[in-house]
């Protein structure tokens, strides 16, 4: 299955895509306008900042090299040899799948789906209940080590419109087999203490041992589903935006700090997804209330160094916004802006996840019931709360080491 250049998507298609996701679109939360277009993976940050001049600097190609330790480190708690070193450790597995067939200009998981390491079986088990396989995918994905599971219907509309050949970084077809039916969209939670030392190298641990997670468990299920006869494509950040999948499966909604919020973590998730034809029901996305809360809160806008989170409501993405994709009508960050000050800091920043009043440990009381009142018209009430908390406060690198 190949798609179309932006340049070929015609008005009755989008017109045919607002007729048949219109349902689930509005249970979800989504909304689109006319200006509607698939996205191209060239046009993502990562890959802007290998090929677009706008977006290379001198800081990153030390950004890029400080993941192999190739130039000195920064100085100071947080970003000491020993904290870049746990960075790039955690990273290590995520390295060794998308570096395997790089040479073809395939880095597998960020730039092309994941090959298939084992066939599919040439007998088929028949699957009678969808139902009932929706709830066995979820216990088999947890087996493997997901936090979280949902399913929701092949919505084509988030498909990268091209992948990237990573060789030159020009387009290439982004093709799938024909018939999937199903998005497999899984959740991989992010260490809260690490996640606490944002801004750091040390905190980007958290960020790279989950790639290396899902990587292995997004595998280790798609094997799983060919072994029973049935396409199972596992993808990372390639072949696909996860965000709608996931808040399309009914695993969270979409936030001003550009995340998922769920209700069992937070914002602190990284998120894998299998293209599959197995027979499965499809979960609901619904509203929660989380955008109502992040149209009264403003924390992470607030909080970001680099001034590339909105203010404002939600709305369509400006034309000259390269990074953002067109016609979705949601809160929209200045990825430029973002991505320039991690290549200054040679590292990932989530200072808005830290400062997110939903980053809370939800096994606990106090914060279940934060967490009943934030999703409720008492939303002000748990803003007040929050704000008055020390919740957000930064765990000093030096002391989650123990020194």
């Amino acid at each position: 299955m190949a798609w179309p250049s932006n340049s070929g998507i015609a008005d009755e298609t989008r017109q045919h895509w607002r007729e048949k996701y219109q349902a689930t679109d509005a249970e979800a939360g989504i909304e689109t306008t006319e200006a509607f277009e698939p996205f191209s993976q060239r046009n993502d940050l990562f890959t802007r900042a290998f090929w677009d001049p706008e977006v290379k600097s001198k800081h990153t190609s030390a950004f890029f090299s400080s993941y192999r330790m190739e130039s000195a480190p920064r100085r100071g708690d947080g970003f000491r040899q020993k904290d870049f070193a746990l960075r790039n450790a955690s990273w290590l597995i995520s390295d060794v799948v998308s570096n395997r067939n790089a040479s073809d200009g395939r880095r597998e998981g960020f730039q092309a789906p994941i090959q298939n390491d084992t066939p599919v079986a040439a007998d088929q088990v028949e699957i009678e209940d969808p139902g009932l396989m929706n709830a066995e995918i979820k216990r088999i994905g947890k087996f493997f080590g997901a936090d979280l599971v949902g399913i929701t219907d092949f919505d084509e509309r988030w498909l990268y419109s091209a992948r990237v050949d990573t060789r030159d970084f020009s387009e290439a077809e982004n093709t799938l087999p024909e018939g999937l039916t199903s998005v497999i969209v899984m959740g991989h939670q992010m260490d809260e203490e690490l996640v606490a030392t944002y801004p750091s190298a040390l905190a980007g641990a958290a960020t790279g041992r989950e790639y290396s997670h899902e990587a292995a468990v997004v595998m280790q299920l798609a094997a799983y589903i060919r072994n029973l006869g049935y396409e199972a494509v596992p993808s990372m950040n390639d072949t696909g935006l996860v965000i709608p999948y996931a808040v399309k499966a009914g695993l969270g909604e979409y936030a001003r700090n550009q995340l998922v919020i769920t209700p069992e973590y937070g914002p602190r998730l990284r998120f894998s997804k299998i293209f599959t034809n197995l027979p499965l029901s499809h979960d609901i996305g619904r509203k929660i209330g989380v955008a109502d809360f992040c149209e009264g809160c403003t924390k992470c806008a607030d909080a970001c160094p680099a001034k590339a989170l909105p203010f404002g409501p939600r709305e369509a993405a400006a034309p000259e916004n390269t990074s953002a994709i067109k016609g979705v009508v949601k809160w929209t960050s200045d990825a430029k802006a973002c991505f320039g000050y991690w290549a200054k800091l040679r590292t990932d920043c989530a200072i808005c996840m830290r400062v997110c009043p939903f980053n809370r440990d939800f096994t606990k009381p106090i914060n279940r019931l934060w967490l009943k009142l934030a999703l409720s018209k008492f939303r002000k009430w748990a803003l007040w709360w929050d704000e008055k908390s020390t919740r957000a406060q930064r765990l000093k690198p030096k002391d989650w080491w123990g020194e």
